[in-house]
């Protein structure tokens, strides 16, 4: 009997360190399900970004002031410190490439990826969480938008814009506060005529001034496209496909672009 696929097998195939027997089994299991190649081509997509962006720094000479730490002649604990830390974080970011998420970049800055690992679960379970609701969808409703969007201000300590997708087909129902990784996060909801449900979350970055392009991943069938632009990031979930949602998307970004 196979041994059952996991986490571990997924990231040596996309680093290439699995054996010939075990890297056809898991092969095999990839082809019976798209969304699976999917995320491992993710995966293998951040890693070649990764190796882009700090390859070049890695192959520069070692610094003399390196190389004192490490022959063992004291230049001072905190330069010790920093060097340590600094090159460590290097070789983990580039080692643990193949996993830390499972969204599929286009294009993206590489700087503060590994912060966004946990934003477009975060906002699917939002979505998924909010979107069924028929009575209580939101907590202020879209009649209330000026307050809604100055409540949302205050409470998350950066100027929070609402993007009109109307002309996209979804009218704006309202907003309502969450919890974010960061402290206070925000989402907004659209329906359109069907009564199809699109959201908007919104959270608060420890990375003030970073951007990134966008990002997509699929979580339990909910579609995100999530990017970071000064020092909020966005993620746009609904139960569509990528192509649906990319101008939807794009849409909003161009709205909330600076």
């Amino acid at each position: 009997m196979r041994r059952p696929i996991c986490e571990d097998d997924l990231h040596a195939w996309v680093d290439g360190r699995l054996a010939p027997p075990r890297r056809a089994e898991v092969e095999a299991w990839l082809a019976e399900d798209p969304a699976r190649i999917e995320r491992v081509n993710a995966w293998r997509n951040d890693a070649h970004q990764l190796h882009a962006a700090y390859d070049p720094v890695l192959d520069e000479p070692v610094p003399a002031r390196l190389r004192a730490v490490v022959d063992g002649r004291p230049r001072g604990a905190g330069l010790r410190s920093a060097a340590v830390i600094g090159w460590v974080t290097m070789g983990a970011l580039l080692g643990a490439a193949g996993g830390y998420h499972a969204g599929q970049s286009m294009a993206p800055e590489v700087a503060s990826a590994a912060g966004l690992a946990s934003l477009p679960r975060d906002a699917a379970i939002a979505h998924a969480v909010f979107a069924p609701e028929i009575r209580h969808p939101v907590e202020v409703t879209a009649d209330q938008e000026q307050h809604l969007v100055a409540w949302l201000t205050k409470r998350l300590g950066a100027p929070v814009r609402i993007p009109d997708l109307a002309s996209d087909g979804f009218a704006l129902l309202g907003g309502r506060l969450l919890p974010a990784a960061a402290g206070p996060g925000a989402q907004f909801m659209y329906e359109d005529d069907g009564g199809r449900r699109l959201t908007l979350y919104v959270s608060v970055r420890d990375e003030d001034g970073a951007t990134t392009a966008f990002r997509y991943a699929q979580e339990n069938g909910i579609g995100v496209f999530y990017w970071v632009d000064g020092g909020l990031a966005y993620a746009l979930s609904g139960e569509f496909g990528r192509d649906t949602l990319l101008p939807l998307a794009n849409a909003a970004y161009h709205q909330l672009a600076p």
